[in-house]
């Protein structure tokens, strides 16, 4: 008997470069559950401006499945290890939110923030100054990668505070 789709975990798969969204189709119509966060870029071709979604996490989509024998599942050894939940629920809020977001260094766990306001309230992840605008930085732990967003500072406070308006700043800007 198979558990229901919300209860299974999120495995990181790895994907050749630029199949991401090919990968995802065929998960998808074999009834498996497939989350491929994209943000959209401006690229300039010489006549024009052209806006393309692309892979948040270039080279990884996630998915839900019940049986850990898939190929290429990102783990330790040969043995597959779930993305933690948040993770993917501030990844997901992210996508949703439809800020302007784009792929980020791996940052190690340094100032933690909460957002209490705004469209990312309740996501967790590091706030950082760069260049006059906030972001705040969720990472993937398993794939040592991160996503930027631009937020307003003012939402953030320091996790596990309840003060409002308080502004870290995190290494790296």
């Amino acid at each position: 008997m198979s558990l229901p789709d919300a209860l299974l975990p999120w495995f990181a798969l790895e994907i050749r470069a630029r199949h991401e969204r090919f990968v995802a189709s065929a998960l998808h119509s074999k009834g498996f559950e497939v989350f491929l966060p994209l943000y959209v870029s401006k690229r300039r071709w010489s006549d024009r401006i052209k806006e393309i979604e692309l892979p948040l996490l270039p080279g990884y989509l996630f998915s839900r499945f019940d049986t850990p024998g898939v190929r290429q599942v990102v783990g330790t050894g040969k043995t597959p290890v779930p993305v933690d939940e948040s993770e993917i629920a501030a990844l997901q809020s992210i996508v949703v939110s439809r800020l302007q977001a784009r792929p980020w260094p791996f940052l190690q766990v340094g100032q933690r923030v909460r957002i209490e306001q705004g469209p990312l309230s309740g996501v967790e992840g590091i706030l950082l100054d760069s260049q006059k605008r906030e972001r705040l930085v969720v990472s993937v732990t398993l794939l040592q990668r991160s996503v930027a967003v631009e937020i307003d500072g003012d939402w953030a406070v320091p996790a596990g505070t309840a003060l409002r308006g308080l502004q870290f700043r995190g290494a790296g800007t």
